[in-house]
């Protein structure tokens, strides 16, 4: 499992956000993170600066601001989850609720939230992650009526 820490993510992101706006070549994970970054640029003061990124503590409870590098970060992680449709059901999930809100971007911020809970619900309880649950609570909000 790759467990890269607080720095390496930041530098990544602000990589490949240099590498966007120079038109260097990218790896495939690279292009795929420059695809979400694209789709935030309020992001784009925080991927600019590579050292203040770095040195930059996130506290949404002080400043209102979330973290950019948690965002994307977890925009990546349920692009890979789809791609390997892991936990089982996740791709159908997603594209379900991506039609339903007409939105790739918008199912992932609902996505997020599912996450968030599944991640909260294994620490408060402390068991494992039940991606059955996770995925469940995505086909919920890709059926619920508007």
């Amino acid at each position: 499992m790759f467990a890269p820490t607080q720095e390496e993510v930041r530098r990544f992101f602000c990589s490949v956000y240099a590498k966007s706006h120079t038109g260097q070549p990218m790896e495939a994970i690279e292009t795929l993170a420059s695809l979400w970054i694209a789709e935030h640029p309020e992001y784009y003061v925080d991927l600019a600066d590579v050292d203040a990124a770095v040195a930059r503590v996130y506290d949404a409870s002080v400043d209102g601001r979330s973290n950019p590098f948690l965002h994307l970060s977890m925009h990546l992680s349920i692009s890979e989850q789809c791609s390997i449709d892991q936990p089982a059901g996740i791709r159908q999930a997603v594209e379900l609720l991506t039609k339903r809100l007409d939105s790739l971007h918008e199912a992932h911020h609902e996505v997020m939230e599912c996450l968030q809970e599944m991640l909260w619900q294994g620490q408060v309880h402390q068991r494992a992650l039940d991606g059955a649950a996770y995925v469940e609570a995505i086909q919920r909000r890709a059926t619920r009526r508007l």
